[in-house]
């Protein structure tokens, strides 16, 4: 199983690592001098702004060279069809089909050169959503299950909400901590219902109330029973909790994305992904600790550059770029950390097809608010994108312990299985400090 490598610690506490980081962050970042002058400063954003999380996931594995990484330089097998455009951020470019993205790219950071080893779907997308390499004895949680079990969220209001479901499970941390999937994407301009929250127009709350009430007495003779049992302690749980949240009008408004001024649900396209975007903030707005956003179709074997330039871009650039300005313009973008990945890269070298197939070894990942500063791009991949251009590159390990650290969460911290057995939330990995400068 690959592992990320260790780090050696310097005297002033950062790490080789760090060191080599930071001396490749490139244009539009910081230099090494720069760096350890805001270090000396005070300077440097504290981890712990974030009071709630999104996380974009891009199903399949996006292609890193034809969207934020791009080598217009490398021959015509590796580069392809598309072109770098200048953002509003001066020295950094990304692909010519996310102009929207362009316009807002002081809102997100993008790490380049992250790289890892499991080219399957299934091990990539367990790593990217754990920050922990998978093991066969051992299911590791979530980003959105640790999240809302160490941030606890209003009563009425779901903690953890994916839409319209997730690659993320719960793990060792048991059921009470699984999301609740929508099943279903938003349309523009129409209410959304979800089941299990939405009422039919013939159910009213009194309705529900008096229905609960005879269950409750009903379960009564079970109820040291499930005590006694962890998954229905868990069950039991989530009933009560779902009673609060379908009796809740807060929480049914939150899904009505209708209510959105149409200027505002605009921005965002009229499309699956990006209705799922704008579902995305009005939740966080309302009060929802963590929601996940499932968008798949990237696994372009064949027809990659007709597949991306048609529909994927294009919708992933309306979707993106609204979800970071409107949070930004409400003020809630400094207390939301937002991820943006996929669980790996696509090759260099094009194939037979006009597509790209699986590379863990290069991929991106956009990251931002919660303290992390935008505008940037930190490290770096090689001249045809095949590794980090420097040592070992950015683990998901690494990525993993930078997004708890924007939350306050230390990623070294143990929880304890079923059997009792201490298991860190991250078990390897340092924190990116140059994401918080």
């Amino acid at each position: 199983m690959w592992r990320a490598t260790a780090t050696r610690k310097c005297s002033d506490g950062l790490t080789r690592r760090d060191l080599l980081k930071v001396g490749g962050i490139g244009v539009g970042g910081l230099s090494l001098a720069g760096y350890l002058r805001l270090a000396e400063a005070g300077q440097l954003r504290p981890g712990g702004q974030a009071r709630s999380g999104i996380l974009i996931y891009l199903n399949g594995g996006p292609t890193h060279l034809d969207t934020f990484d791009l080598k217009p330089d490398a021959p015509s097998e590796v580069r392809g069809e598309f072109n770098p455009i200048d953002t509003n951020v001066p020295g950094v470019r990304i692909c010519e089909h996310l102009p929207k993205l362009a316009a807002c790219a002081d809102k997100y950071t993008i790490l380049r050169g992250v790289s890892h080893a499991l080219a399957a779907h299934e091990f990539g997308r367990a790593y990217l959503t754990t920050g922990n390499a998978p093991l066969a004895s051992l299911r590791f949680p979530g980003y959105g299950s640790v999240i809302s079990k160490e941030l606890p969220g209003e009563p009425d209001l779901p903690a953890y909400v994916a839409v319209p479901r997730t690659p993320e499970v719960s793990g060792y941390l048991g059921v009470q901590y699984t999301a609740l999937s929508t099943g279903a994407a938003p349309r523009p301009n129409q209410p959304f219902s979800v089941r299990g929250i939405s009422l039919r127009q013939d159910v009213t709350t009194e309705v529900v109330n008096r229905r609960q009430s005879l269950l409750g007495q009903l379960d009564g003779s079970f109820g040291e029973y499930a005590r006694q049992d962890d998954l229905l302690s868990g069950l039991d749980r989530f009933s009560a909790k779902a009673l609060e949240i379908i009796t809740s009008p807060r929480s049914r408004r939150a899904f009505d994305i209708s209510q959105e001024p149409s200027e505002v649900a605009a921005r965002f396209g009229e499309h699956a992904f990006g209705q799922s975007c704008l579902l995305a903030t009005r939740l966080i707005e309302s009060g929802v600790r963590f929601v996940t956003v499932d968008y798949g179709g990237w696994d372009t074997h064949r027809d990659n550059f007709g597949i991306l330039k048609t529909t994927k871009l294009p919708e992933l650039d309306s979707g993106l770029a609204g979800l970071f300005t409107t949070l930004a313009e409400r003020g809630l973008l400094e207390e939301t950390a937002v991820m943006v990945c996929g669980e790996f890269g696509r090759t260099p070298k094009i194939n037979a097809n006009a597509g790209r197939d699986h590379w863990p070894r290069a991929m991106f990942v956009l990251l931002a608010g919660g303290g992390i500063a935008g505008g940037r791009v930190l490290g770096a991949s090689s001249e045809k994108g095949e590794t980090p251009a420097e040592g070992d590159g950015y683990s998901p390990d690494d990525v993993a312990a930078s997004f708890y650290h924007a939350f306050g969460i230390d990623h070294t911290h143990e929880y304890h299985e079923a059997t009792g057995r201490p298991i860190m939330i991250v078990r390897h990995g340092e924190v990116i400090r140059e994401l918080f400068a």
